[in-house]
């Protein structure tokens, strides 16, 4: 895999890879359509609410999000269409959004 972004998830019960929609093959069942929002910086583990603080308003506001943490930080995915008016809505809820432009 490549790009910027991958995880990779396994149980019991599936194996879950998160990645560029590039590198899925076609042939490969999948979720497509997906847009990455991450939390600036290092989050220190007794930190609390943050991640219920970005959920809450967006589902409020009617946008289903895919959560995913890692050792640094919280990571939200938005179906492509949703990604304005999520960002907006964070917005509003006073978060700040950089935009980070990959070529």
């Amino acid at each position: 895999m490549s790009g910027d972004f991958q995880s990779v998830t396994r149980t019991s019960r599936e194996l879950s890879i998160i990645c560029d929609a590039k590198e899925v093959p076609e042939e490969v069942q999948a979720e497509r359509g997906w847009r990455c929002l991450r939390v600036a910086g290092t989050l220190e583990f007794h930190l609390t609410g943050i991640l219920a603080s970005l959920a809450s308003p967006l589902a409020e506001a009617g946008i289903s999000i895919f959560a995913l943490s890692t050792f640094d930080t919280d990571y939200l995915l938005v179906k492509e269409d949703a990604l304005e008016p999520a960002l907006q809505t964070l917005e509003v809820e006073g978060h700040d959004i950089i935009q980070e432009v990959k070529a």
